[in-house]
């Protein structure tokens, strides 16, 4: 919780830093996605500004790029990265990038399971006696199967999200849209938002490894 913490801190204080310093081109959030898309074939997906802060991605059931509203039009070298990072994965979508279809089909699991921890935690807390009705062995194994799914999805969400990062910022120095210094400033916007996602990982991971421990030591 506090890694997690501070690397949303960071996250946070990097993007106010670099969505304050100009893209050298002028080009926005909007219109770096759009170029993007153009230069990779891709014309079926659509730009659009979304509510909120840091809420940008990718939609691959409608194939929209959602860009936040600090970024959607936003001329900064911040702005840029977010926006080649989103089209990444619209890339990687019009590639059948394994993993990200990988990820998209656990997607209804993923929710699910994490409904039905908070339901058993629920049950737990406010209807202990219903547990009665089953093994407290079973109770603990369909929790570490949930979580299981839940761990999976954010360990599979890694090389997603490092892949999109790697191809946002390929393209960026490939076509000269980010000059040498700005291509090193979204680099380091890309690896500190890249932060985020594995300390989820371990975070999960961690979770994981208490139920199973706390499964064996009911055992």
């Amino acid at each position: 919780m506090i890694l997690g913490f501070i690397a949303q801190a960071r996250l946070k204080s990097k993007f106010r830093k670099y969505e304050k310093i100009g893209l050298e081109n002028g080009l926005s959030g909007r219109e770096i996605a759009e170029k993007m898309l153009a230069d990779n074939g891709i014309d079926d997906v659509k730009v659009i500004s979304t509510p909120g802060r840091l809420t940008d991605h990718y939609n691959p059931k409608d194939k929209t790029i959602n860009l936040s509203e600090a970024v959607y039009e936003n001329r900064s070298v911040a702005a840029a990265a977010v926006a080649a990072h989103e089209v990444g994965h619209a890339v990687q979508h019009a590639k059948a990038y394994r993993w990200l279809e990988f990820r998209s089909a656990m997607v209804p699991v993923v929710n699910f399971s994490g409904k039905a921890i908070n339901i058993i935690f629920l049950v737990m807390i406010f209807g202990s006696f219903l547990l009665e009705l089953f093994p407290l062995n079973m109770v603990f194994l369909t929790v570490i199967i949930l979580q299981g799914a839940i761990t999976l999805f954010s360990l599979v969400t890694l090389p997603v999200e490092y892949d999109a990062s790697n191809r946002a910022l390929a393209w960026l120095k490939d076509t000269n849209t980010a000059n040498p210094s700005e291509h090193k400033i979204a680099k380091d916007a890309l690896g500190a938002a890249a932060n985020t996602y594995l300390i989820a990982a371990l975070a999960s991971l961690t979770t994981l490894a208490y139920y199973v421990l706390a499964f064996l030591g009911n055992d």
